[in-house]
Order: C-alpha cells, then structure tokens, then sequence
C-alpha cells in the first residue's frame, strides 16, 4: 500500500470517523489512533468512552490533545496508519490556551504552526494519515468573538491539510463525496 494522507471533511455526525476507522481496519495492520479530544464534562467523557469501545482492541491510543505532532513524533510506535480524530477539537484545544486578547491573525498562526508540525511529521512517515476534522463554513456566522476565531482558525487549518492531502472526501450523511 501506498503512502497517502486522506483529509475527511464534513458536518457533525456526518460519518467521517467511522469512515476512517473502516479504512483503517481494511488497510492497516498496526493503527495508531491519535485522539485530541478532552473529557471536561460527562457529555464529552461519555462520548469519548463510545469511540473508545468502537476501535479494534489492538489498535494504539495516543491522547494527544496539546502538542499533538511533537507527541506523535515521539510516540515511537510502529505504524501502517495513522487515524488523527480530529483537527476540529485540536484546534479547539489551540484557541482556549490563547490569551483572550489574541487577535484572528496570531490565532491562525496558532493553529497553522501545529498543521504544519503535523504535515512535517507525516513527510518523515512511512504510515499513510487519515485526518478528521468538521467543516464550520457553510454554516451561520457564529454570534460571538470567541466563535469566530475558531470557525476562522478551522478554515485555515482545513485548507491547509486539504491542499497537502493526497485525497480529500467530504462526508454527507455517511456518503463520502471524493473532491480530490
């Protein structure tokens, strides 16, 4: 199998990591799931503890939700893929660690710094990448300050990995649109 970096777009709940996790079981031997999100409230634990028991036993979990390429590069696990879920959370976890006076152009650069750590950590792999993440844009322009960083600091880091990806898909209710 080839090296590829597959870039998986699409709405909540629209099938993109199961998608992931199928390619990965068909594919790979030794999977490397690196998850970003973090447990700060029962929902969100319960959540976690769903995908958990959905992922094959002896698939490797690395949580990595801060520093996510400088963990991968030192996880020193032997892979064929690896399964990043998700760029949406990652970059979630970049803009809450911003001071709150961070302006739209220092918090691009945030998120933009990690994609390309992540980007550079993949040019030195030999295991194909399958990254996750939501796309916000086609949605209401967020009402607050707060969520308009985020929605632009997910835009740029989706076009970023969409340009570097080697296949790129959109997911809409479960059914992968190939873009690229």
């Amino acid at each position: 199998m080839a090296r590829r970096l597959i870039f998986l777009l699409g709405g909540a709940r629209s099938g993109k990591s199961r998608y992931a996790e199928n390619w990965a079981r068909s594919h790979a031997e030794r999977v490397l799931f690196v998850a970003t999100a973090e447990g700060h409230d029962a929902d969100m634990r319960g959540r976690i503890a769903e995908h958990q028991k959905g992922r094959p036993k002896h698939w490797h979990t690395l949580e990595a939700p801060h520093d996510t390429a400088e963990q991968i590069a030192a996880c020193g696990y032997e892979h064929d893929a690896l399964l990043l879920d998700c760029l949406t959370l990652l970059t979630s976890n970049i803009l809450l660690r911003l001071p709150e006076s961070v302006t739209q152009t220092e918090a691009n650069a945030a998120v933009l710094r990690e994609v390309e750590c992540l980007l550079d950590v993949y040019a030195g792999s030999d295991a194909s990448w399958l990254v996750v993440s939501n796309e916000v844009g086609m949605g209401v322009v967020p009402p607050t300050r707060l969520g308009l960083l985020y929605r632009d600091m997910l835009g740029r880091a989706n076009q970023r990995m969409a340009e570097a990806a080697d296949e790129l898909l959109l997911l809409v209710a479960g059914v992968p649109w190939r873009l690229k």
